[in-house]
């Protein structure tokens, strides 16, 4: 049994849901079969930073960038399915990666 596996990443919580909404717009339209969104646990990346370059150790900024993750499997995927997947417009900042399982 193949399926195709899509992982969406993005800074933005709400784009990620809009762009999950857009790929689930196409399957209906389609009749596709699929599991998911299955949220995968947000990655933080903290940086600290020094607030002066040279004196006044002690006084830091801290910095945080939070990636969202989901997942979707598509079950047995048809031509047409991947070639309309491939040319769904999804907004700037969001990243897909279409795997083939």
């Amino acid at each position: 049994m193949e399926k195709l596996r899509l992982r969406i990443r993005s800074y933005d919580q709400k784009l990620v849901d809009n762009s999950c909404r857009q790929i689930f717009d196409v399957l209906g339209r389609l009749n596709g079969k699929s599991v998911g969104p299955i949220p995968l646990p947000t990655e933080f990346k903290r940086y600290t930073v020094n607030r002066s370059t040279f004196v006044h150790k002690d006084s830091r900024e801290q910095f945080e960038m939070r990636v969202h993750k989901r997942i979707i499997d598509i079950i047995e995927p048809t031509q047409k399915l991947i070639e309309s997947l491939n040319d769904v417009n999804l907004p700037a900042g969001v990243d897909i990666e279409i795997k083939m399982m």
